[in-house]
């Protein structure tokens, strides 16, 4: 008989070294944030009306479109944006009405709750990972487990993160965009896995509570898509797979239960162009109509370009 081979021990996170922010260099300081941006129609009315340049100034237009129909304005994001400065401009976009719905991969809500108590984050990684110090610092997972533990069982993992950095009152809450989402009522989601982000690294992460949470705002983000039929806009900024990927299962599950969600607007931002979000978010659900784009350029630019070309063009 074969012999059967023995279980691989599990590590052990209750043995991991860990350390306190105030120790941590970081790379991302809210000093050097984004400022609001104005508007400035002669520079856009300047551009060539080709290619690129005609794209960006129809989806801006396609975006104040939506708004004045009350279709939705989906922004789907990885945590880069945030990570370089964005959220003034994102919370003031939001308070314009120019989203109507938030989808975060799971970096982000520990950038952003990073950003809300102490007005900094991200870390270099590869000189954190020489010695196992990247993502343990100690108090990033002690909030969210916090916040998780704390919040109803019927919160999903954006509206209980968001909730929590509301109580708590942090010294930079204006940054946090879950802070701004969550006060002013604008829906925003979490679609996390599990072992992608180093909240996973700690022993109070509770995969079971995570997940439980994440597959509640998957459902939300499947009802808020109906939004997209027949004029809304749908935007992907900087995740190259994990939010194509959902999006795409979220939109099957919209069409299953509410019927034809076409003819809308897609638009991916990112620094390099990738399969997924060509293919999930800007190619296969817009066969039945609408309009998808592409655009390469840095987040740090490309965003405050689009909320100032919003602006330019807004009736």
């Amino acid at each position: 008989m074969a012999k059967s081979s023995r279980p691989v021990k599990a590590a052990d996170l209750g043995k991991i070294k860990r350390y306190s922010v105030a120790q941590r260099p970081t790379k991302s300081d809210i000093r050097c944030f984004g400022k609001i941006v104005k508007p400035i129609r002669p520079f856009f009315d300047s551009l060539p009306e080709f290619l690129k340049a005609a794209e960006f100034k129809k989806l801006a237009v396609d975006i104040i479109d939506a708004k004045n129909k009350g279709k939705g304005i989906i922004w789907m994001m990885g945590a880069h944006p945030l990570k370089v400065g964005l959220s003034p401009i994102i919370i003031d976009l939001m308070d314009g009405g120019y989203i109507s719905h938030i989808a975060f991969n799971g970096a982000c809500v520990i950038h952003d709750l990073e950003i809300a108590f102490w007005g900094k984050t991200s870390e270099e990684v590869a000189e954190t990972l020489k010695d196992g110090a990247f993502g343990m610092v100690e108090e990033t997972s002690l909030y969210l487990a916090q916040a998780l533990n704390e919040s109803d069982k019927d919160s999903g993992l954006g509206s209980a993160i968001g909730e929590f950095i509301v109580k708590q009152k942090p010294k930079y809450a204006k940054y946090s965009v879950l802070h701004e989402a969550y006060k002013k009522g604008v829906s925003l989601t979490v679609h996390v896995g599990i072992g992608t982000d180093t909240i996973c690294q700690h022993p109070e992460y509770d995969a079971g509570l995570w997940g439980q949470k994440s597959h509640l705002d998957f459902r939300i983000l499947s009802s808020v898509l109906k939004s997209l039929n027949a004029g809304g806009v749908v935007l992907n900024i900087g995740s190259a797979v994990m939010l194509p990927e959902v999006f795409l299962k979220a939109l099957t599950v919209a069409r299953n239960l509410y019927g034809k969600i076409e003819n809308f607007t897609a638009a991916n931002f990112d620094m390099i162009q990738h399969y997924r979000p060509n293919e999930n978010v800007i190619r296969r659900p817009l066969t039945e109509g609408g309009r998808g784009h592409s655009f390469t350029g840095h987040h740090e630019i490309m965003l405050p370009l689009l909320a100032a070309a919003i602006k330019s063009y807004e009736r």
